[in-house]
């Protein structure tokens, strides 16, 4: 049984248009700027996949921690003390349109994903951010339909009419859906600063339009075995936002704190309007008041202009305390009892 509400910071949720470059940068690694556009590689990509360069051991996870890999891009597939999490499954060696049912036309992977679609576990919540076509995979999505239950963003639901999901809820920003079958899980959007169309002509709420497609973060909670409140931020794709600021005074103002972030650090140059930077994306898991962050959203596909190794390495040179970061590549794992 699901029951949803309203998220009781309704009305607090505010986003700021600060994007401003970094000042600090350790040398040799750049800011996003106005470089060339990698078309060749964003629309043909001849090279094949590199292996993962690690591969999670899922089925030796424990029901009691709280057990996180990369499987790529921003897909984690999570063990939340029992609950098993996918967020924004793509396993397709190409993201991107496919004309007349054809080839796909997009960016081929630079990673082959860390685990193979055929080896997951049984997932009782996939959680989809918004509808790109690098986030929405359907291909992905066909092998998932047994999951229990999906949460999707506002006026995106009929994307998945076809798949015939057993329970999908949209969710709308600051609204909240608790599940009593997963031990009275809870999840609530996160309003973030993206776009939110499939296609272009698509109605789009980053444009104002109307009934136009939303996007999310998500905050996903539930108590362990010993009765505490766990937490963890899906941040999907955002540029800088207040909002996990309101997050974090949340959190504070109980003394409590995010157990992960898992956030974006990549595509960003140039498309810092809608991608953080990895300084931002740091600053943010510290506003909302996390322990750690997992980076996701970088070396997989070749969406932008960046260096591929840019944005660890300035993730690496922003964070004041390095072990907070999760983990640095893809197929790695991160645990917490």
């Amino acid at each position: 049984m699901l029951t949803k509400t309203k998220s009781p910071a309704s009305n607090e949720a505010t986003l700021s248009t600060k994007l401003d470059t970094p000042t600090k940068l350790r040398k040799g690694v750049r800011p996003e700027g106005n470089k060339d556009f990698p078309v060749i590689n964003y629309f043909i990509g001849t090279q094949a996949p590199e292996k993962a360069p690690q591969k999670p051991d899922w089925r030796s996870w424990k029901n009691d921690e709280f057990t996180a890999a990369w499987i790529g891009h921003s897909t984690v597939l999570i063990n939340f003390f029992g609950t098993w999490i996918l967020t924004d499954p793509v396993f397709s060696e190409r993201c991107g349109p496919k004309p007349l049912g054809l080839l796909t036309f997009g960016p081929r992977r630079l990673v082959e994903p860390a685990l193979k679609i055929n080896d997951m576990p049984r997932i009782d919540l996939l959680l989809i951010s918004h509808a790109h076509l690098d986030h929405t995979d359907m291909p992905s999505l066909k092998k998932f339909t047994n999951a229990k239950h999906v949460v999707v963003a506002q006026n995106t639901g009929d994307i998945y009419t076809s798949l015939r999901f057993e329970d999908l809820q949209e969710l709308d920003w600051e609204d909240d859906a608790t599940y009593q079958d997963l031990d009275d899980l809870r999840v609530e959007a996160i309003e973030v600063k993206h776009f939110g169309w499939r296609f272009p002509w698509e109605p789009c709420r980053g444009r104002n339009e109307k009934n136009g497609r939303s996007f999310n973060a998500y905050l996903v909670e539930k108590r362990d075995a010993a009765g505490k409140m766990r937490r963890f931020v899906f941040g999907g794709d955002t540029a800088y936002t207040k909002s996990f600021a309101k997050i974090g005074e949340r959190m504070r103002l109980f003394d409590e704190k995010i157990d992960l972030a898992i956030m974006p650090i990549g595509t960003y140059n140039p498309w810092i309007g809608g991608h953080c930077n990895p300084e931002q994306s740091w600053q943010m898991t510290n506003e909302m008041n996390a322990e750690a962050i997992l980076p996701i959203h970088w070396n997989t596909f070749t969406q932008s202009s960046e260096p591929r190794f840019e944005p660890i390495e300035w993730l690496q040179n922003s964070a004041d305390d390095p072990a907070r970061i999760a983990l640095k590549e893809i197929g790695a794992t991160w645990n917490k009892a």
